[in-house]
């Protein structure tokens, strides 16, 4: 039976933006999500390291890697079946569930994953001129406002890949910057489409924003330098904590959608707002 009277939520990835860069940059969606709520800086532990890989699953599981077992972006030998990923675990509940990345090791089986298990996501073509992913991530955007905007949907979870991807290619100056603007004004188009709906004044949504990581000074990631160990969480509910991980994200997304945290799932994570 479909849970009723549950917040609805959207969790937004947003690849290797780094804290500073973030501070320091013109993001008027993410910082209304912030006025709404907080957001909080995130300091990856000593044994979560500084890429894609763990962290992404960190987030869909709710534990840190030493229990799934991702320590790179290959995937092989993981421990993610003895957790499930939000999604997943909503849809156990007859929530309705929807996602849209670029990034394979996400949603699909290659280098042992995927991330998110048995999730039809909204995958975009891969334009052979795209060297930065804007067209990916902006045909992402557009899908996501498209259903988002419309559909029954209770949780999503929408991935841009852009800016990592930028820092990796061009380090973390201007164009670094700029890419997190794009990114930012893609949210803003997801959450215009949503505030559009014709029930939205009857509806309770939650948005959350995170990164995975950051990037060390002139770009890359995977080392122990406190750029590249600072992520962070943004969501428009109030409650922040001191402590956040992004093993939180999990209980997180359940608790809005009214779903209980059964203690022998052995969560590292718990909720952090209302």
């Amino acid at each position: 039976m479909k849970l009723t009277h549950a917040t609805r939520v959207v969790v937004f990835g947003l690849d290797g933006v780094g804290l500073h860069t973030l501070r320091s940059t013109a993001t008027p969606h993410l910082d209304s999500i912030a006025a709404a709520g907080f957001l909080a800086p995130v300091v990856l532990g000593d044994g979560s390291p500084t890429i894609s890989g763990p962290s992404w699953a960190t987030v869909a599981s709710g534990v840190h890697p030493a229990k799934h077992v991702v320590f790179d972006n290959d995937l092989t030998g993981n421990a993610l079946a003895r957790y499930p990923d939000f999604l997943s675990r909503a849809r156990a509940e007859s929530c309705s569930t929807y996602a849209a990345a670029a990034w394979i090791t996400l949603h699909a089986t290659t280098y042992g994953g995927p991330i998110f298990s048995g999730q039809d996501f909204f995958v975009p073509d891969d334009p052979p001129d795209d060297p930065i992913w804007d067209r990916r991530d902006d045909a992402i955007a557009d899908n996501a406002a498209t259903v988002l905007g419309s559909a029954d949907i209770d949780v999503a979870f929408v991935y841009f890949g852009a800016p990592d991807v930028v820092g990796h290619s061009v380090g973390t100056g201007s164009e670094y910057v700029a890419s997190i603007e794009r990114a930012d004004a893609r949210v803003g188009r997801v959450l215009a489409a949503i505030r559009s709906r014709k029930n939205y004044p009857d509806e309770r949504w939650a948005i959350v924003a995170a990164t995975d990581h950051g990037h060390a000074d002139g770009g890359g990631h995977g080392g122990d330098s406190t750029e590249e160990r600072a992520a962070w969480i943004a969501t428009d509910v109030p409650g922040e904590r001191e402590d956040l991980t992004l093993a939180d994200i999990h209980p997180q997304v359940l608790s809005w959608l009214g779903i209980p945290i059964d203690p022998q799932w052995n969560l590292d994570g718990r909720p952090f707002a209302r």
